[in-house]
């Protein structure tokens, strides 16, 4: 099953989100990227997350890449991405975060290539400052660095001095972009759990991609205030990079380096609080009656993918330590953890109540996804201009998407596993780029099957 769906799950990216509209409102090329779901918009925070998690699915999982001819895809994919990220980093001090205004871009639906809306662009500075979007920006950088380390130097090498640049920037003038920008990202994508996440974050990428004792230092001293030794969570996101954090440097800590215990120990309480009760008894999640992890009403797909993939890398950690988690007394192994990673993948797939994969393209799927581009005819075969409100007439039809969003995995059913497959339905069928990064490399080491 997981090689036949690769061959049209990895180019998702390039031909679902990727935006090639000539943005240039403010004398600065930021052409390239990705828009954010199912509409028009270049949100930089989980954009930058999504090509993070893209690399460190390369980083983790390039031998099964490879294997299953999809390394290729995925690197163009992130340099894609990265690409951006360069252009609007336009200085030491200065980030370009956002392009067009959600506002007006919400009150449309038109096809990205004729989109009316404002394509407004949003930067954070050294007087205006976003280390939340910073220090991911940074971390997204770092982590390509490492991702064409071998394939292609003299880029890895690029994008890490400019993660260290743009990591600085974010530690230096410290702030919420969401109270500098307020309206123009919330209540879309506010950095609610705050920045100090985001420069643990950043740091711990850029201390595996340099091992510099300066980077390492950092996460020492600052582990108590800036939360990476004291904070458990059981939900990794766009918006809180904690458990991500804690993972990636819970390997440093298995090989005996020094000063990383504490965020490894952080690292095995996320773990035993996303597995079932049946397995740990700190569970803190509720499951569905068909076995879905349930977060909450949007999109909560995003956290099935998300803690699939830091299943799936802790259990690689594990193993290669010859190690066991303890929750509550219960020594759980890395095979359990691959285990609750494969059941999760494939209650996305179709193995569930309803028996409907939530992989557009994939088995018996949504017909009806929230997006623009997806639910509206092409430029080939509809040539005429179709307006700013004219658009709804397509988004209120009961009629299937026109066009097929391959490989897209929607927002998914609720706490029941229910689901209602309606364009309406935003929280259920709009797809996103940071549901789909996080299990490229999944998808990719369950198809080798690598037992663990």
């Amino acid at each position: 099953m997981y090689p036949n769906l690769l061959l049209n799950f990895t180019p998702t990216f390039s031909y679902i989100w990727a935006s090639y509209i000539a943005d240039c409102d403010v004398q600065v090329d930021l052409t390239g990227g990705y828009h954010d779901a199912g509409d028009n918009v270049k949100f930089g925070l989980p954009m930058a997350f999504s090509l993070t998690m893209l690399s460190w699915g390369v980083v983790e999982f390039r031998d099964a890449l490879r294997r299953t001819g999809q390394l290729g895809n995925t690197l163009n994919a992130i340099r894609w991405g990265t690409d951006y990220l360069l252009k609007a980093s336009t200085g030491p001090n200065e980030l370009w975060v956002q392009v067009g205004d959600p506002n007006t871009d919400h009150n449309c639906w038109q096809r990205p290539e004729e989109s009316d809306p404002p394509r407004t662009s949003y930067k954070v500075d050294a007087n205006r400052p976003g280390s939340d979007v910073a220090g991911e920006t940074a971390a997204a950088l770092a982590a390509a660095s490492i991702a064409f380390r071998g394939i292609d130097n003299a880029y890895s090498d690029r994008v890490l001095a400019r993660a260290r640049r743009v990591f600085d920037f974010a530690d230096r003038y410290r702030g919420k972009y969401s109270d500098v920008l307020g309206g123009e990202v919330c209540p879309f994508y506010c950095s609610y759990s705050g920045y100090q996440d985001e420069l643990v974050w950043g740091a711990a990428w850029l201390y595996k991609a340099t091992l510099e004792s300066g980077y390492l230092q950092y996460l020492y001293r600052n582990g108590n205030s800036l939360g990476g030794t004291t904070t458990t969570v059981n939900a990794f996101s766009w918006d809180n990079k904690y458990a991500g954090a804690q993972i990636l440097l819970a390997q440093f800590a298995f090989e005996g380096v020094n000063g990383l215990q504490g965020y490894k120990n952080q690292a095995d309480g996320y773990i035993c609080s996303v597995l079932p009760r049946s397995i740990s008894q700190f569970n803190r999640l509720q499951y569905s009656p068909g076995g879905m992890p349930y977060y909450m009403i949007n999109t909560n797909m995003q956290y099935v993918t998300s803690s699939s993939f830091l299943l799936t890398t802790y259990a690689k950690y594990l193993s290669a330590a010859r190690r066991t988690v303890n929750c509550g007394g219960r020594q759980v192994t890395a095979a359990t953890l691959i285990s609750a990673a494969q059941s999760q993948v494939d209650y996305i797939l179709g193995r569930n109540p309803r028996g409907l994969s939530y992989m557009v393209g994939f088995g018996r799927y949504p017909t009806r996804v929230h997006h623009r581009a997806a639910s509206m005819p092409s430029m080939r075969t509809h040539p005429r201009k179709i307006q700013c409100l004219e658009g709804f007439n397509w988004f209120h039809s009961w009629n299937s998407n026109p066009n097929v969003a391959m490989g897209a995995i929607v927002g998914g059913p609720n706490q029941n596993d229910d689901f209602d497959d309606a364009r309406q339905k935003i929280a259920q069928t709009e797809p996103a780029l940071y549901v789909n990064s996080p299990i490229v490399g999944v998808l990719s080491e369950l198809a080798v099957g690598r037992r663990y």
